[in-house]
């Protein structure tokens, strides 16, 4: 060599400097990930059964990882097909369906509710996300404002957090009194028997997420102005105190995972296999099966010779933008 044997200097890489780039490159993908996720999540709501494959052989040609995201589709259009006929299995046989959703924050609970509910008629299932309690709810029976949003017969209710605010946020965030903590811990047990034996269904589940997980979907979040709005000073609040929530999280699986109403685990970091996951989960939960229905006849329309469609005025009409 020109240079005597050696290799120049402008040309050597250190280990140290392979290792950054490597986490470098780790990390673009994590966050192309997360951005694919947030496109995806539209798409879920187009794409139907016939048009997947089209979507797959796009997928191939542009290098995404056509695999998986293949698998997760088709997936998750089937167990919604599912869910589809547990919802008509549910309103034949008129049952009463509650299913508590929490974790820690950013651990993929309202993405999971959404696919759940997004093919399903909202009358049949709803959504029950409670705002922090007013001074007038503070004053009551504890599980008083949860009561009223029980399912009735026919009904499925997903509680995006629930009663068990009290096992977390608010013991964390010294919201209630240890007084008041531990009349929970008595009283929870006795309460969802109360709910078993009154006919309700009810499914716990817990999303587990690591430490490193959420720090990365909070800092996802804060540089996405889409969804800045989902960070609120108690979730920022919450990552300083980390630890605390855990053992909260710990005493509050401890004391009321119970035979009767036990607590299901969600790993949630990869957040396409948890709500796989957990859907698949909760019609496993629930035995169902076919429902008879009655041919769907459209019927014909009703003329009046004497009906006129009277003119519409071309102020009225939204302006044709696109």
């Amino acid at each position: 060599m020109a240079n005597g044997g050696h290799t120049p200097e402008c040309l050597i890489v250190t280990e140290p400097a392979f290792n950054r780039l490597d986490q470098l490159t780790i990390e673009l993908d994590r966050i192309r990930d997360e951005i694919a996720d947030s496109f995806d999540e539209e798409l879920e709501l187009q794409f139907e059964d016939d048009q997947l494959e089209a979507l797959a052989e796009d997928s191939e040609r542009e290098g995404r990882k056509s695999l998986d995201r293949r698998i997760y589709f088709r997936e998750l259009f089937r167990l919604q097909h599912e869910l589809v006929r547990l919802q008509d299995w549910i309103v034949h046989n008129k049952l009463k369906v509650a299913v508590i959703f929490e974790g820690r924050d950013s651990a993929g609970k309202g993405g999971a509710i959404k696919r759940i509910t997004q093919r399903l008629n909202p009358r049949v299932c709803r959504v029950v996300a409670l705002p922090a309690p007013s001074d007038r709810e503070k004053t009551q029976w504890y599980f008083q404002r949860y009561v009223s949003h029980l399912p009735a017969a026919g009904e499925m209710v997903l509680f995006d957090r629930s009663w068990y605010n009290r096992a977390g946020v608010e013991r964390v965030m010294g919201f209630c009194t240890p007084d008041e903590l531990e009349e929970f811990f008595r009283t929870v047990p006795e309460f969802e028997k109360m709910l078993l034996r009154s006919g309700i269904i009810l499914i716990k589940f817990w999303f587990s997420i690591t430490n490193e997980e959420q720090e990365f979907r909070f800092r996802m979040r804060i540089q996405d102005p889409l969804k800045q709005w989902k960070l609120s000073p108690m979730d920022m609040e919450s990552r300083r105190h980390w630890e605390d929530y855990t053992k909260a999280k710990e005493d509050m699986l401890g004391r009321t995972h119970t035979a009767d109403s036990p607590w299901w685990v969600v790993e949630a970091d990869d957040k396409k296999r948890a709500r796989l996951n957990c859907i698949a989960h909760l019609l496993s939960a629930i035995p169902y099966g076919e429902v008879p229905k009655q041919q769907i006849v459209l019927p014909e329309r009703i003329r009046h010779p004497d009906y006129h469609r009277g003119p519409v005025p071309d102020e009225m009409y939204v302006k044709d933008v696109y």
